[in-house]
């Protein structure tokens, strides 16, 4: 009887996770073919969230569901906007002298480096959309609310979070966006970026 059980694998994948495994393989190389295609893939979730939004303005609910959504997004971008080394975190200054991004041509360069890149930004925007998308189609999540207080309340919490993220680039002087930054020409003449 001891025989006929080392006659089989013990660990032999079985179809169920051969299947599940191509499924994750399959999405990750429709990730890996969408990577470039930054346009596209905001156009994309755009279109998602305008889909989204007429969705809860027809359906007239769901309002829990899309203040959850906003409050995630707001989150999101305020990572998308704050450098991954926060200098107000940063140690070791000299008396007086705070950390920011190099103002003269002797000091150090230091590019801006993301906390939230911007592919696992727009990633986690469509997914949070997605899900959201589909729990308007169940009416579990369709909490009653009056949905008035809840705008509000996300333009207050909006407007003061910006305010603080725009104090915090002021102070340590940076800029979390490359377009309309100046380029300079190197030594060949071509533009630098």
């Amino acid at each position: 009887m001891m025989d006929n059980m080392e006659d089989e694998p013990v660990n032999a994948p079985g179809a169920l996770s051969k299947f599940f495994r191509r499924i994750g393989q399959t999405y990750q190389l429709l990730l890996d073919r969408w990577t470039p295609h930054t346009i596209a893939r905001w156009v994309f979730t755009v279109v998602l969230l305008v889909s989204f939004g007429v969705r809860i303005v027809l359906a007239q609910g769901w309002y829990i569901v899309t203040y959850a959504l906003a409050i995630y997004h707001l989150n999101l971008l305020i990572a998308f906007l704050t450098p991954k080394l926060d200098p107000s975190l940063e140690m070791g200054f000299e008396d007086g002298d705070e950390p920011g991004l190099p103002t003269r041509s002797n000091e150090e360069f230091r590019p801006f480096i993301r906390r939230l890149p911007e592919f696992k930004f727009w990633y986690s925007v469509t997914k949070a959309t997605v899900i959201a998308f589909g729990c308007t189609f169940f009416e579990v999540f369709n909490i009653p609310v009056f949905w008035p207080i809840l705008v509000m309340y996300f333009i207050t919490l909006f407007c003061i979070t910006m305010k603080r993220q725009i104090k915090h680039m002021i102070r340590y002087r940076y800029l979390p966006f490359t377009w309309g930054k100046p380029k300079y020409a190197g030594s060949n003449g071509a533009t630098a970026m």
